[in-house]
């Protein structure tokens, strides 16, 4: 069987690559922290981001996500099923769509706030605090690079 060589060697230095693999290690261990609550790490962040909002344009949440809509719109479906979230007609847009926290929502979000908590301080003691806020601000720095990934032709 003849094994097929990558065309060049990008380890360590495709952004993208290394970007993701950190981003599923990091999930993987919020992912786990948060299953008590049976919450996973997006759903958590969707709830966060929900939760100083009464209601909000689906778009304008993936905005805020940074995701696309039809993404976000699938980890809104089993949110809803569970009475975590409601989606209803938007009233300023009769276009799009509103989402809001439910007090079901609000209550799962207290109380996996603690076990994000633990695991966010877990994270920043084996990393470094100092560390852990500069690839913060690095990796947010990234949403402002000025790239539209999802506008049409990108």
């Amino acid at each position: 069987m003849a094994t097929t060589k990558p065309i060049e060697n990008i380890d360590g230095r495709c952004n993208c690559l290394a970007l993701r693999q950190a981003s599923r290690y990091l999930t993987a261990l919020y992912d786990r922290a948060l299953s008590g609550v049976g919450l996973r790490a997006t759903q958590f962040s969707i709830l966060y981001k929900l939760s100083s909002h009464e209601s909000i344009l689906i778009g304008e949440l993936a905005a805020l996500m940074a995701m696309d809509r039809t993404t976000l719109s699938t980890n809104l479906k089993p949110m809803e099923r569970d009475g975590l979230v409601e989606i209803m007609p938007s009233e300023v847009d009769r276009r799009g769509k509103d989402v809001r926290i439910t007090k079901l929502g609000m209550q799962t979000y207290r109380r996996a706030f603690p076990l994000w908590q633990g695991v966010q301080d877990d994270f920043e003691r084996a990393y470094g605090a100092k560390e852990a806020k500069s690839l913060r601000s690095a990796a947010r720095s990234v949403l402002h690079s000025g790239f539209d990934p999802w506008s049409e032709g990108t």
